[in-house]
């Protein structure tokens, strides 16, 4: 991409990072007597945790801790939040008791973990995990809010005790050669997140997936609350209303846009009753008013926004998979006028499944790479399954640049892929200090 920032020298961070990459060359591998092993030698950090929320699912994890870390903070609960993968810096990955955690803690909480594993074999992800047990244990704090890295019951998040509560958000084909070939079997691995004395909540799911979990959750002894039958969530004027046997709220719409976020806020309020956090409709309003999460629907400024002609608009968002399309082509469906799409995808993923759902909500296809791109799928493959309907952006620039050359204004959309959403996050920050 002509004018992108120069990518930034590696951190200390990064440099641990490489050589915990050395320990075990696969990047997933779902089992847990790895880490088992090394939290044993840490003395349990994952015993000492405060009450925890633990979030699995295919779509809207990461929207449903924003949720939550925003409704418990304005509660003036302090909260630990363990999410994956991190956009632009490694640090988003973990927050300590309402702030993202330091290089400096950072450092030393994976230079700990480095010793004691004594260059065992040991996944990233796990030795990640690990760090962030270690500093939530050290720090107080009033609830620990944690989401599954992939599928559930052989996640390395999933050495936790039974949380206070265990919330299971939409479930969608994603990661199927690592969690099988349908949702229901996707589903029966998500619920292992379900440990006999905790509750659980799960938003909307079709029929079949609700089945799934409704046994699971049976078998495992968990009180189970699903949206539609336990709880309720619908918009109300300018506002939503949530209602449950605790009662009713009456709530302002979710601060993350589409109408698949009021499910994802419902999950929140539904988790935090269910694991008796004690919040007040102040705090669930102000949580839900104000809950952010970057690449979900975002509006993007300068300088990207600016290669648009004036009146334009650009949206970023991190759908990669078909139940993110879903999401996105009713959120299309309902704006007026046209919207432009600008997809770039990683390797492995449903790409033909992903466009089959969106084309027919846009007005144009641009397929692009950006450098930096972590496991991108070429542009070609991204024109061959639209069916020869996108054509080559190559980049985002040349894309927007593309769009912009009739004068006229436009809608557009960037998604596709986490890591693309990141390389653009990472351009967006970098330009002001470019002049």
């Amino acid at each position: 991409m002509s004018g992108a920032a120069p990518a930034p020298a590696p951190s200390r961070i990064d440099a641990r990072i490489e050589r915990l990459h050395a320990l075990y060359p696969r990047l997933i591998d779902l089992r847990l007597e790895r880490l088992e092993r090394l939290l044993e030698a840490l003395g349990h950090p994952e015993r000492r945790l405060p009450p925890t929320i633990h979030v699995a699912g295919t779509n809207g994890k990461g929207s449903v801790c924003a949720f939550l870390r925003g409704m418990a903070e304005a509660a003036g609960l302090r909260a630990h939040v363990y999410t994956s993968p991190h956009l632009v810096r490694f640090n988003e990955r973990i927050r300590l008791a309402g702030a993202l955690v330091s290089d400096d803690e950072l450092d030393a909480a994976l230079d700990e973990v480095e010793r004691v594993n004594d260059a065992a074999p040991i996944t990233v992800f796990e030795a990640i995990t690990a760090a962030a047990f270690v500093l939530f244990a050290a720090r107080p704090a009033e609830i620990a809010i944690i989401e599954v890295g992939l599928g559930g019951t052989f996640d390395a998040t999933n050495v936790i005790p039974p949380p206070a509560a265990a919330a299971i958000t939409a479930i969608s084909l994603d990661h199927r050669e690592f969690l099988g070939e349908t949702e229901t079997v996707i589903a029966a691995e998500k619920a292992g997140i379900m440990k006999p004395g905790s509750r659980a909540v799960t938003g909307f799911q079709t029929p079949d997936v609700l089945a799934v979990l409704e046994s699971r959750a049976k078998a495992a002894g968990v009180p189970l609350a699903a949206r539609g039958r336990q709880w309720r969530i619908m918009k109300q004027g300018e506002g939503a209303v949530y209602e449950d046997e605790e009662g009713r709220l009456e709530l302002p719409r979710p601060a993350l846009p589409g109408a698949h976020q009021f499910d994802n806020a419902g999950i929140a309020i539904a988790a935090l009753r269910a694991g008796g956090f004690g919040l007040d409709q102040a705090a669930f309003a102000r949580g839900m008013a104000a809950a952010e999460w970057p690449a979900r629907l975002q509006r993007l400024g300068p300088p990207l926004a600016s290669l648009l002609p004036a009146g334009s608009e650009l949206w970023l968002d991190g759908a990669h998979n078909p139940g993110g399309a879903q999401a996105l082509a009713e959120v299309l469906a309902g704006w007026e006028g046209p919207t432009h799409l600008v997809v770039g995808m990683k390797q492995a993923k449903d790409v033909a499944e992903f466009l089959r759902i969106l084309l027919p909500q846009a007005a144009s296809v641009q397929a692009v790479v950006e450098p930096g791109q972590h496991l991108a799928l070429p542009v070609e493959a991204i024109i061959e399954a639209s069916g020869g309907v996108a054509t080559a952006g190559p980049d985002v620039e040349a894309a927007l640049r593309r769009l912009a050359a009739d004068g006229t204004p436009k809608r557009v959309l960037v998604c596709g892929s986490l890591y693309l959403a990141g390389v653009i996050l990472a351009r967006q920050e970098a330009a002001p200090a470019q002049g």
